[in-house]
């Protein structure tokens, strides 16, 4: 059995792990807690494969932009500890309502992923519940300012330039690291931006800021992206304005797998 997860490889054949780097979703999971009301969060599938293939029951899993708690709700029925971030107290509130696992905590914060106060508070919630790291972070920021999700100056989907946005997710990778268990596993869930004719890589940008703080690169996993919503059935208008343009339609995210 590997160290940091579950798995019995006598049954490997058995195993409901995926491993390889296409992922090809064809549509998200909404069964259990799960829903799609919060245009911005991630399907279920990839948070589940994350937990199931880099953690063991009872371990903390740790997401610093919780949003709408896909990951959370994930962790609670695989029997893990979990641990969120989030700018937006009405997201917070909305989670806390729907999480009630009375065998593994949740602890939901209402703060700012960037600010190394933030730590301290989660250092303290560790040592309360007798752990001294968390073991696995799953990290799905905003993609830089193509959707806008609050108000807050903080906010990363309000950084005013490209390179605001990466020291401040630089931030919030240096503050997980520092919690997170060594030897251990971050993953991030990122997809690029097209605008004016330009596409910006944001997934190498962001692969690039984790590798900096020396964690290393495992996997790079394409995930499609068959259910986005701004390309919902308007396939053919996309097939047209790409014949009639420069590029291609770009169809996938990146699922960035570091160990620390």
């Amino acid at each position: 059995m590997p160290s940091f997860n579950d798995l019995n490889l006598e049954k490997w054949k058995e195993s409901e792990i995926w491993t390889d780097s296409l992922w090809l979703i064809s549509e998200r999971d909404k069964t259990g807690k799960h829903s799609g009301f919060y245009h911005g969060n991630f399907v279920p599938q990839i948070p589940r494969q994350l937990i199931l293939r880099y953690s063991k029951k009872n371990d903390v899993i740790f997401d610093p932009f919780v949003g709408s708690g896909t990951t959370a709700y994930e962790a609670e029925s695989l029997g893990r500890h979990f641990i969120g971030v989030d700018i937006q107290p009405e997201l917070i509130k909305h989670i806390n309502n729907k999480v009630d696992n009375k065998n593994y905590f949740s602890e939901l914060l209402v703060a700012d992923s960037t600010d190394p106060i933030i730590l301290e508070k989660i250092k303290n919630i560790l040592k309360n519940k007798g752990k001294s790291n968390i073991h696995l972070a799953i990290l799905h920021p905003p993609y830089a300012d193509i959707i806008k999700f609050s108000d807050k100056k903080e906010d990363l989907s309000n950084s005013a330039s490209l390179k605001e946005f990466l020291e401040k997710f630089s931030a919030v990778i240096k503050n997980t690291k520092e919690i997170l268990e060594k030897g251990r596993y971050l993953a991030i869930v990122i997809g690029d931006k097209y605008n004016a004719g330009k596409w910006t890589p944001l997934g190498f940008y962001c692969m690039d800021e984790a590798q900096k703080l020396g964690l290393v690169l495992k996997s790079i996993i394409i995930k499609n992206m068959v259910s986005n919503r701004a390309k919902q059935n308007k396939e053919g208008i996309w097939r047209y304005r790409a014949l009639s343009s420069d590029y291609y339609i770009f169809k996938h995210e990146y699922i960035l797998i570091f160990k620390k």
